[in-house]
């Protein structure tokens, strides 16, 4: 039976419009072929128009944003103590261009991590001691879940979501350079040796106080307070326990005589710490902070000592270990860096001292 007419007339014409169609996106780059890398997301009409969209890079199609940028800077100013108005308009620019690495380093880092998210499994478990963690920073609730929802996280899924992706990035890192955090023992004595002196124990003072308030006081008030539990304890007339019972509005501590125990000096606010480190042991005297006023007395002093390595191994260890791992990690990203910057469009003119 031989074919219609028709039949032979629409195989040619598709045939034709394949040829067409090959040699348009193939030999001749024609019109549907132009259109095509125009809507890429890495072709130049592409990128140019992200730019217009305040987008400052793109890491395998995924937009970085210069809001994300700002508040990038900001947490890591935050935790300098620092404000974005202490910078000059390059220290911004630089504080920026670092924020905007960082953020390009772990759209890297996610990237690699979901294309071997079977090396890295993460269990119910793990997601469900990662929430109970979260909730502890908390007073309440009600308190986490505003918060978490200012930064877009609106269900229980999402949250468990996002710290499983947390959990399963930290665990790719640790894979990658657990081999180069080990310590060993050697290792771990010669730079105790070189370090020693930052692992004595300070200097310590034993001691109880009794307290009053200038929030909820006249300075003067609670001066006068304090004058007279002095005077009825160096008569004798009352203990330090039962004037510390009585007088002290340190909920913590009244009850207990007033002890605080073991200090060092660096744990104390400066007002406190410097002037008790200056007293001497059993001779009570008053002391004003800035929250009030203090009967103290020193019960007893302890000079700095030295500790050996095996009474500090855990801490040397772990401080060897946070050295390496700082280290290994930005090998890591710089590695991930080089071999994935073909998937990577930073535009750094978007980011300005301004």
């Amino acid at each position: 039976m031989r074919p219609s007419k028709n039949f032979v007339v629409r195989v040619i014409v598709y045939s034709i419009a394949l040829l067409y169609l090959a040699g348009d996106l193939f030999l001749f780059n024609g019109p549907l072929n132009r259109k095509i890398q125009k809507g890429r997301p890495d072709s130049p009409e592409s990128l140019e128009r992200a730019k217009t969209q305040g987008v400052v890079a793109r890491v395998f199609g995924h937009s970085i944003y210069l809001p994300q940028v700002e508040r990038a800077v900001l947490e890591r100013l935050w935790l300098e103590g620092k404000e974005i108005g202490d910078l000059t308009p390059d220290q911004r620019r630089i504080a920026r261009l670092a924020a905007l690495n960082q953020l390009i380093d772990h759209q890297i880092l996610r990237v690699k991590v979901l294309h071997n998210a079977e090396d890295v499994p993460v269990s119910d478990d793990e997601i469900d001691e990662a929430v109970l963690k979260l909730a502890a920073r908390y007073p309440s609730r009600d308190e986490m879940q505003t918060e978490l929802a200012a930064e877009g996280i609106d269900s229980e899924k999402e949250l468990r979501m996002r710290l499983g992706a947390r959990i399963q990035q930290h665990k790719y890192v640790e894979s990658r350079i657990a081999d180069g955090i080990v310590v060993g023992e050697d290792e771990g004595r010669e730079w105790f040796e070189e370090h020693a002196d930052d692992f004595a124990i300070p200097p310590r003072v034993r001691v109880r106080h009794i307290f009053r308030s200038t929030l909820d006081h006249e300075s003067s008030v609670a001066k006068e307070t304090l004058s007279k539990a002095l005077e009825d304890l160096i008569a004798k007339r009352k203990s330090f326990d039962e004037l510390a019972a009585s007088l002290s509005e340190d909920s913590r501590t009244k009850a207990e005589g007033g002890k605080l125990g073991w200090m060092t000096e660096a744990r104390l606010p400066a007002d406190f710490g410097k002037p008790v480190f200056a007293m001497k042991v059993g001779e009570p005297a008053l002391l004003r902070t800035k929250i009030g006023w203090h009967l103290v007395e020193v019960l007893e002093k302890r000079p700095a000592e030295k500790r050996s390595y095996d009474e500090a191994k855990a801490e040397v260890v772990a401080a060897i270990e946070a050295s390496k791992r700082e280290i290994m990690v930005t090998r890591l990203r710089k590695a991930l860096r080089s071999r994935e910057e073909v998937g990577v469009h930073v535009f750094p003119e978007m980011i300005t001292g301004e």
